[in-house]
C-alpha cells in the first residue's frame, strides 16, 4: 500500500495523521525531547533467551490496521516485514507498540491509542508518559500503571526498560 497524497503533505507541513476507526487525528512532529525518550526506549529491546521472536523495532512508521492508519512511536514484531512492504505502511501487526506521550496530546496516547491498537491485535500497549513518568501497560486482561524506571516484558518475550 503507498501511503496517500495528504498523509504525504502532512508529514511535509511537520504533521502527523493517522486514522483510527474512520476518526482522523493528527500531531505535531515529534520534538527532540520526545525522539530521545522513543531512542532510549529502542535501544533497551531486548531479546529473553526462552523468547521464539526476534524483537524486531520499527520507530515511526505507519502501520495500516484494519481499521485504520497508525504511526506509533515504537512497533514490536517477531519478524522483519516482507521484503515487498518495507517501502510502503507496514501491514503486519506489531505484537507491541510504545508511545510516548506528547505535550497537549496526552487523550490520543493514553485514551484513545491502547483501546484501538488491542481491538486491532496488538498483545502489550505501553504508554510512556516523560512529564509524570506514568508507565500505562495494557493488555486485553488488564491494565498496569508503574512508575518509571520500569522492566516490563511483553507477551513475545521481549524485555523493554522504560
Amino acid at each position: 500500500m503507498n501511503l496517500p497524497h495528504p498523509l504525504l503533505q502532512a508529514s511535509e507541513l511537520g504533521i502527523r495523521l493517522e486514522i483510527v476507526n474512520g476518526l482522523p487525528l493528527w500531531e505535531a512532529q515529534p520534538v527532540y525531547r520526545h525522539q530521545k525518550h522513543v531512542e532510549r526506549i529502542v535501544q533497551s529491546i531486548e531479546r529473553l533467551d526462552c523468547a521464539a521472536c526476534a524483537c524486531v523495532h520499527a520507530a515511526d512508521v505507519y502501520v495500516q490496521f484494519p481499521g485504520g492508519l497508525k504511526r506509533p512511536d515504537i512497533s514490536i514484531f517477531c519478524r522483519e516485514p516482507d521484503e515487498e512492504e518495507q517501502d510502503a505502511a507496514l501491514t503486519m501487526i506489531p505484537e507491541a507498540v510504545i508511545e510516548v506521550v506528547s505535550k497537549g496530546f496526552e487523550a490520543k496516547d493514553l485514551e484513545i491509542g491502547p483501546p484501538f491498537y488491542l481491538s486491532q491485535g496488538v498483545k502489550d500497549v505501553i504508554v510512556f508518559d516523560p512529564f509524570t513518568l506514568l508507565v500505562l501497560h495494557v493488555r486485553r486482561d488488564r491494565a498496569v500503571r508503574h512508575v518509571s524506571p520500569v522492566s516490563i516484558v511483553l507477551e513475545c518475550g521481549c524485555r523493554v526498560l522504560l
